[in-house]
């Protein structure tokens, strides 16, 4: 049966947007300033801003509204480093048109809490194994069989999802083969900053794997500063630098025009900052 061709995710709706001249959070947000709803995209959404522009505040609050799943060593619910956006996502009406509880949520860092809690979990049951090795010595091959089970069953799993060594992998074929291994089809998948690991040629890798999964009925939404990301065809925009927040076109993207601008002439941009270096 093909996937559903409808948005999962149809908008989010502020019951309570920001309000000019609002000094407690998060009505004091500016870039949603007099905002009342954002309209998403079947497949790939996109939160562009600087830092401290909202964006990944209003992704984490999705987050908690949506209750998804979080890749990281601490749940969404639980983690201490999202108290405002807590609140924030109480004022967040989440408008689905075909609700999901697949997929997740992923921040950049909490990746590599991420990795070392699977390197922990496969370390403990190493050691289980040894342990077992050690209590059954002289007992029948059976038992000791049935006693490593478990163990044994956990670090194949672990091994077939993540590979066999992850620390020889590096950071960016790291984050791809978490993504390879946890997307599933109809997932929505909420990303912060995701290329922060990944470097533009594994930014290529990524949209690749967004494009399958989008085939499979998969909806995306990122924050990110990725010009490489934000060009994904069809890719509904936001530019948090504005004031309130808006929908652009790529080329009209504040970071794009940066970097478009600086490629072309980069000694205009960098001989204030770091003269060249002259005869005396």
């Amino acid at each position: 049966m093909a996937a559903d061709p409808r948005p999962q995710l149809r908008a989010i709706r502020l019951r309570a947007p920001p309000r000019d001249g609002e000094t407690r959070f998060p009505h004091d947000l500016p870039s949603l300033q007099g905002v009342s709803e954002l309209e998403l995209s079947p497949t790939v959404t996109v939160f562009a801003g600087e830092n401290g522009s909202g964006k990944s505040t209003l992704l984490e609050a999705m987050a908690l509204e949506a209750r998804l799943p979080t890749v990281g060593s601490v749940e969404a619910s639980r983690d201490a480093s999202l108290v405002q956006q807590r609140q924030l996502s109480e004022l967040l009406t989440l408008v689905w048109n075909r609700r999901t509880h697949r997929g997740f949520f992923l921040r950049a860092e909490d990746f590599f809490g991420f990795s070392r809690r699977v390197k922990n979990l496969k370390s403990e049951m190493a050691q289980r194994l040894e342990d077992i090795d050690r209590d059954y010595e002289g007992r029948s091959d059976y038992a000791k069989v049935l006693a490593r089970g478990p163990a044994a069953g956990s670090i194949r799993a672990l091994e077939d999802r993540y590979g066999e060594d992850p620390d020889a992998q590096s950071h960016g074929e790291s984050f791809l083969s978490l993504f390879r291994s946890r997307f599933v089809p109809d997932g929505l998948y909420l990303l912060d900053e995701p290329e922060a690991a990944l470097s533009p040629q594994s930014q290529l890798g990524l949209v690749a794997l967004m494009k399958d999964m989008v085939d499979q009925g998969c909806q995306f939404i990122m924050a990110t500063h990725s010009p490489i990301l934000a060009a994904i065809p069809g890719a509904t925009l936001y530019d948090f630098s504005e004031e309130p927040v808006s929908r652009r076109v790529y080329d009209d993207l504040e970071g794009v025009r940066l970097l478009r601008d600086f490629l072309a002439r980069p000694d205009g941009f960098l001989r204030h900052i770091w003269p060249a270096d002259r005869p005396d």
